[in-house]
């Protein structure tokens, strides 16, 4: 599995909202599409289809009109990263195969040993680390200041 640009932007998007996540009896505080992006250097049109991506999974809420914009739909720690992944960029495991939402047969399924070890094991291990961090996690980040922006230089490219 490698990250996609679009992932980057989303854990700093989302550590950035889960800033303003709102408190026990708080109500939910609105942030503008404008702030988002002037906090995080991510380009607003970009920045509007990441979230409009992750809204329509249930990630991230949204208000239109004076005084909307857009919300964590629970709190962070209850936001996988693995959901905000699946969101962005669609199934975790590296072929559909062994793909737990996205299965596609394969016709050598039943005698493939690699598909049945490594494979799956390389689709467990992603979707194990994944599962165990959260929005929390992109929380504490932006909180000290944190930027992912560094990571886009770094993201690996195909035949690197």
């Amino acid at each position: 599995m490698r990250l996609s640009a679009t992932d980057v932007y989303a854990f700093q998007a989302l550590g950035f909202l889960g800033t303003h996540s709102p408190g026990p009896g708080d109500a939910a505080r609105w942030v503008s599409s404008e702030e988002i992006s002037e906090a995080t250097g991510i380009h607003r049109p970009y920045l509007v289809r990441i979230l409009a991506a992750l809204g329509n999974k249930g990630v991230v809420k949204s208000k239109k009109g004076i005084g909307g914009g857009y919300a964590l739909a629970r709190k962070p720690a209850l936001i996988s990263l693995c959901e905000v992944v699946r969101a962005v960029d669609g199934p975790v495991a590296p072929l559909s195969c062994i793909s737990l939402n996205w299965h596609e047969a394969c016709p050598e399924e039943g005698r493939c040993h690699v598909r049945a070890t490594v494979y799956t094991r390389m689709r467990d291990a992603m979707l194990g680390v994944l599962q165990e961090f959260s929005v929390a996690d992109l929380v504490a980040d932006s909180r000290q200041g944190v930027s992912y922006g560094h990571c886009l230089g770094h993201l690996l490219k195909p035949n690197a």
